[in-house]
């Protein structure tokens, strides 16, 4: 028997840095919807939105949001009080993994491996801080927004620089995460949730031109990066990345669907980065291409996504 369609109302865009990317996430994901004969509306994020949402009456919610306040528990907390369904994970989720330092204490207190970091915070002293970074870190650093995703604000000094003036840029969307830079392959590994069962993804390795990083642009313009799947690392680390994945989407707390960031260096020492809730769905995106090695297409993936939530 053919199971109903839904009504699913695709939150998008907002005032988020990520707000175009959020809109070509939306995008796709409507096609999805269609192609899987489901009622769907597109729903900018803004003051309308509750009404907008209240008028269509969804089945279930779709966030194809990045970047706070949709992927950092408010907008699901708002969802929670107007009691519809929603694809991804809670406001506590949420919250823990939008917040990279607190993020990263929980992956330590769960012997995961992650960098040493130092945060500054709007209204400090970005000389001293610089300083202080400097003698516990080294020059060698990254620089990164402690709530933002797509590399928005990232400054990497791979051979030393100007910190402060890192930081000054970095601040410019709230606190901010330094690290000590770390060489090595850039991996991500796409966590999907069946009936509360944590599926890792097969391991992505991400290729950018020489001297070139995972940054803005090489993202989300085509033919800029290359998505090799496996990537080419031993078999052995291979299964543990995926472990670390799905241990981190576990003790975060996070539900339906993540994505763990990672660099492995040539010694296969891995370091853990982050996890974002809400991955991207663009052309380019990187969560697709790995469901899509899990026999997911995208529509059927989306489908899943949007019918588990309804079950809630």
């Amino acid at each position: 028997m053919s199971k109903s369609p839904l009504s699913v109302a695709v939150l998008m865009g907002g005032q988020s840095a990520e707000a175009e990317v959020s809109r070509n996430s939306a995008a796709e994901v409507a096609k999805a919807l269609e192609q899987s004969g489901h009622e769907h509306i597109l729903i900018e994020l803004n003051r309308d939105a509750a009404q907008t949402l209240v008028e269509f009456k969804p089945d279930v919610v779709f966030p194809a949001l990045h970047g706070p306040p949709g992927e950092d528990g408010t907008v699901q907390g708002f969802l929670e009080i107007l009691k519809y369904p929603y694809v991804g994970s809670s406001v506590r989720g949420s919250a823990l993994a939008m917040d990279k330092a607190i993020a990263k204490r929980i992956f330590q207190q769960n012997d995961l491996p992650v960098l040493e970091d130092y945060t500054v915070n709007p209204g400090d002293d970005v000389v001293a801080a610089a300083e202080v970074i400097k003698a516990t870190l080294g020059q060698r650093v990254v620089i990164k927004p402690l709530n933002q995703g797509s590399a928005i604000g990232v400054t990497p000094l791979p051979n030393g620089g100007d910190i402060a003036a890192g930081l000054i840029e970095s601040l410019n969307f709230g606190p901010c995460l330094v690290e000590p830079f770390f060489m090595g392959k850039e991996i991500t590994v796409g966590i999907l949730e069946i009936e509360d069962k944590s599926i890792a993804h097969p391991v992505i390795e991400i290729r950018t031109s020489d001297d070139e990083w995972y940054d803005y642009e090489n993202r989300y313009a085509v033919g800029q990066s290359e998505h090799v799947i496996p990537a080419h690392l031993d078999h052995d680390v291979l299964v543990r990345l995926q472990e670390i994945a799905t241990t981190a989407h576990e003790v975060l707390g996070l539900r339906d669907l993540s994505r763990a960031d990672f660099i492995v260096a040539d010694n296969n020492e891995i370091a853990l980065l982050e996890v974002n809730t809400l991955p991207g769905m663009t052309p380019t995106s990187l969560y697709p291409d790995g469901a899509q090695h899990l026999g997911y297409s995208f529509a059927a993936l989306i489908d899943l996504l949007v019918r588990q939530a309804a079950e809630r």
